[in-house]
């Protein structure tokens, strides 16, 4: 039975007071699961390029937010909508800070910025819902060299930055990162939009097919304020004709579950554009190959093994997270 995760990225202040409730009401009537993952910070949509990014498809007042329109505090003023999404069992994360400008500067940010950023987020995320995040999911899968060291050091179960074909732990510039990655599968609706599809309906079948023809697990991006609002009848469509197929619509940390994370393989990680989008975005890239670089990877990934499997406790996770946002 192939599963499919449900990956839901929350980018904005209506997205999560008026599209996580339909979502979450959707869902249930399917008896699927997903994880949400949230912008926390101010919603800044009116400076993103409309043109070629989901926002062209949001509401005008989200599109004059923050440029015309003074930006809404996201998880100030919809912290109630965020709780009642845990509370009816759905898998809750971080997205972002401030979603917009994460995408717009971390490729070239230094690492207080990424830290401030994230720092911020965390706190705000722990003030919400009580804990600390187990998962994050960078804004338009846009990351750098230090932002994956955090995941690390902040001792996530996984994180899901990136496109790719399945889970791995990722090895950026030599260095092997140890939270694994869970990388996004499938074209999304918005991008297939941009590459022609006629209507949300078509893309939905260029989606279908896609999650038939490649063999595997998946993990389909959707946004509460396409899926959960603008195209909601077609996103229902899709979440039937997976279900008549078969497939389990799950979260996912569900994806990991029943594997040994141990054993998950180790990836480069590249940076390139993908059809659909404009930039580069973080990429799955090729396994080691060399019976060297195999080895370096081994070993790297051996001397890491003690200090985070220490670090999964909810404790230690709390402590570290309190001595990396106080020197902010």
């Amino acid at each position: 039975m192939k599963r499919i995760a449900l990956k839901i990225d929350v980018d904005t202040c209506r997205g999560t007071l008026v599209g996580v409730p339909a979502l979450i009401d959707l869902l249930q009537r399917h008896a699927a699961s997903a994880t949400f993952f949230f912008a926390l910070g101010p919603d800044c949509s009116g400076r993103e390029a409309h043109k070629s990014s989901p926002s062209r498809h949001y509401d005008l007042t989200t599109r004059l937010s923050g440029l015309l329109l003074p930006a809404p505090d996201i998880g100030a003023r919809a912290a109630d909508s965020m709780r009642q999404t845990q509370a009816a069992g759905f898998e809750v994360a971080v997205h972002a800070w401030n979603r917009v400008l994460w995408e717009r500067r971390v490729l070239s940010a230094d690492n207080a910025w990424v830290e401030a950023e994230m720092a911020q987020a965390w706190r705000r995320f722990e003030a919400i819902f009580g804990a600390p995040p187990l998962a994050h999911g960078a804004a338009g899968w846009r990351m750098n060299r230090h932002a994956l060291r955090l995941t690390q050091r902040l001792g996530l179960c996984y994180a899901s930055d990136c496109r790719g074909k399945y889970p791995f732990f990722p090895v950026i510039d030599g260095e092997i990162v140890r939270c694994p990655q869970i990388p996004t599968t499938l074209p999304t609706i918005d991008e297939l939009l941009l590459l022609g599809a006629a209507s949300a309906d078509e893309a939905v079948e260029q989606v279908i097919e896609a999650s038939t023809t490649i063999s595997g697990d998946h993990v389909f991006t959707l946004r509460a304020e396409l899926e959960g609002i603008t195209f909601c009848d077609a996103f229902e469509r899709l979440l039937a004709t997976w279900q008549e197929r078969g497939h389990r619509l799950v979260a996912l940390r569900d994806l990991l579950a029943a594997r040994n994370v141990a054993q998950l393989p180790r990836h480069t990680i590249a940076f390139a554009e993908i059809a659909g989008r404009t930039g580069p975005r973080m990429l799955q890239g090729r396994a080691p190959s060399s019976r060297s670089e195999k080895k370096a990877a081994a070993a790297a990934f051996s001397s890491r093994t003690s200090v985070t499997d220490q670090s999964r406790s909810p404790v230690k996770i709390i402590s570290r997270l309190s001595r990396l946002t106080k020197t902010l």
